[in-house]
């Protein structure tokens, strides 16, 4: 039996001295038959370990509906075949720039501020939820045979509260699942984190993306004996829409890590490999030292400038942090898988036919509710996609300004039929007055939750009410459009037409290519995906939902991961909330390796 020990000052397996040198890769952002290749790249870049989270949300989006957490399982095992340890990091919180920092929407919309406390009813539905994942890790343990070694209790606690009590309690239900690894808590290197977020007896880590030996210092007074770790060493930075890119040059990023190195510490590169933020699941954030200010949607790539890109390919970052890793690592590194092939392209896809949205809400939509209040997401249970507002302006009355209180995050509006503007948090009041009597609709979407810091949790939607002048106007019918609503034997049932030859137009487009079954052809392993002239919504192809575009950038190609491509006849959908340009989509091999910080481009 193998035994893996934290030791006064270094990890240990079976009693001999190990340096684990991790890289983060969460198999939910990356298509289950590219793990392998992603994994062989980790390995091939000097890592002994890899690093994953666990999104509650993905796997029990309804409560009572576990679903596929198998796939944590499998993920493990493809670690193992690649020659490496694995560190589970189960939550229940994990922020990762992931929709409500995969807490699920109906635990954050029942428990509110009570959830990541000592609340009781909070924690019956946390040990129900691990009690059905974590058999997933418990048999796959470096001591049943498995490649297992570390499991984290919650994470980065320190950044949100200072409850003992209940880091202690999930510590326990951890032990009581029967998890015997090691465990570990991470957060950032300063005091009132460490405080906040450490448990007496659980090994404490440090996340930075610079500082090394002032962080572990910091680290050093809190825990004085054990293994120096950097559980997220933040080699790249992730972008919001509407905002420049992130970029973190490669030399300098190299440098950190060495620094890390030279401390005598193990490290887990974050992220190793960052993948994309399939069908709507990315999260957001809140601007601000208290990140209570504007509201900052995250893009769907997940790139995150990490060595290993979006596309599965070496970097410059790669290559130079190969090199600082072989110093390091025991005995000659692996080569290099073949670099991925892309689409030969390009292919232009005609999307020839079309339903409005009031169709589309009609076939896959849910019932239809009224209420003196509008209900927010959250109350219709929905996590991610739309929600139709109608309310009524009573009348005769002259025009006053219309607007919604509490409007997250973004809402199409029309009057009398007429569409009359965008409204978003910032500018939330339609630019024309309007009359009574007159019927209102409004079409809200929700851009990711809050991942991070007091405004977790927060509720989507009209979370307080639609406004004229000061007046409330009551008697709201809502209905909900979810994203997961969208599966091919749906969809079928959906009533399309030919697409309006009118600029601006919203709703489902719809229309084919054909590929070949050669490498550049249904046999690529990925291809890049644009939208000229479209303005905000959703894609998918064959099915398979590549996640949210948006003109306002800065990502202008989504990631298609090949798998997902097919010999013969491919299907393309496009739900467009805003206002369509040409009715075509083009796909071609991706995007290039990105520039650094620079300007440079990498490889």
């Amino acid at each position: 039996m193998t035994d893996f020990t934290v030791g006064d000052d270094c990890f240990r397996l079976d009693g001999k001295p190990v340096r684990l040198l991790s890289g983060a890769l969460h198999y939910f952002r990356v298509h289950e038959e590219q793990w392998d290749h992603r994994l062989a790249m980790l390995a091939a870049m000097g890592l002994n370990c890899v690093e994953t989270y666990v999104p509650w949300n993905l796997h029990e989006t309804r409560e009572g509906e576990v679903r596929g957490v198998g796939a944590l399982g499998r993920f493990l095992d493809a670690a193992e075949r690649a020659g490496l340890w694995a560190i589970v990091r189960p939550g229940p919180y994990i922020c990762a720039e992931w929709e409500n920092g995969g807490l699920p929407v109906w635990v954050t919309g029942r428990f509110g501020r009570r959830v990541r406390t000592r609340d009781a009813e909070y924690l019956a539905v946390v040990e129900r939820w691990f009690r059905e994942l974590l058999p997933q890790v418990v048999q796959r343990q470096v001591s049943r045979g498995g490649p297992v070694i570390l499991v984290q209790a919650e994470n980065e606690y320190g950044s949100y509260g200072s409850d003992a009590v209940y880091l202690e309690w999930l510590a326990g239900l951890l032990r009581r699942c029967g998890v015997t690894v090691p465990l570990f808590t991470s957060d950032g290197p300063e005091d009132h984190m460490l405080t906040g977020g450490s448990v007496p007896g659980l090994l404490a880590t440090a996340n930075f993306g610079s500082g090394a030996r002032e962080g572990f210092e910091v680290l050093r007074r809190h825990q004085p004996k054990g293994p120096l770790m950097c559980m997220e060493f933040w080699c790249g930075w992730f972008s919001h829409w509407g905002s420049e890119p992130v970029h973190r040059g490669p030399e300098q990023a190299a440098g950190a890590l060495r620094e890390i190195l030279e401390c005598g510490a193990s490290v887990n590169l974050y992220m190793a490999h960052g993948g994309t933020n399939f069908a709507g699941w990315a999260g957001a954030n809140r601007s601000g030292p208290h990140q209570d200010g504007a509201y900052l949607p995250t893009v769907t790539s997940y790139d995150y400038d990490a060595p290993v890109d979006e596309y599965g390919r070496a970097t410059e970052k790669f290559r130079l942090f190969r090199k600082v890793l072989a110093e390091y690592a025991e005995g000659p590194l692996p080569a290099l898988p073949p670099e991925p092939v892309g689409l030969a392209g390009p292919v232009r896809v005609e999307l020839a036919e079309w339903s409005g949205l009031g169709d589309v809400l009609e076939a896959l939509g849910d019932p239809e509710t009224e209420s003196g209040v509008p209900p927010t997401f959250e109350d219709l249970g929905v996590d991610r996609g739309l929600v139709r507002y109608r309310v009524a302006v009573p009348g005769p009355r002259q025009p006053y300004p219309l607007g919604v209180s509490g409007l997250r995050d973004r809402a199409v509006v029309s009057v009398d039929g007429v569409r009359a503007g965008v409204l978003t948090e910032e500018c939330a009041t339609l630019p024309e007055p309007v009359a009574g009597p007159a019927e209102v609709e409004l079409w809200v979407e929700s851009l990711g939750r809050v991942n991070y810091g007091p405004r977790l949790g927060e509720r989507k939607g009209v979370t307080v009410g639609v406004m004229h002048e000061r007046q409330y106007l009551h008697g709201v019918r809502a209905r909900g459009l979810r994203l997961d609503a969208f599966e091919a034997d749906a969809v079928a049932a959906v009533r399309f037409g030919p697409v309006p030859g009118v600029p601006g137009t919203t709703g489902l487009f719809r229309g084919s290519f054909t590929l070949d079954g050669t490498p550049g052809g249904a046999g690529a392993d990925h291809a890049g995906l644009e939208l000229p002239g479209w303005t905000r919504g959703f894609v998918w192809v064959n099915g398979f939902c590549l996640g949210r575009y948006w003109s306002v950038g800065p990502q202008r190609t989504l990631y298609v991961p090949g798998p997902v491509l097919r010999e013969g006849v491919n299907e393309v959908w496009v739900l467009e909330l805003e206002g369509s340009g040409e009715p075509r989509v083009e796909l071609g091999p991706g995007a290039p390796v990105a520039p650094d910080a620079s300007g440079a481009v990498r490889g």
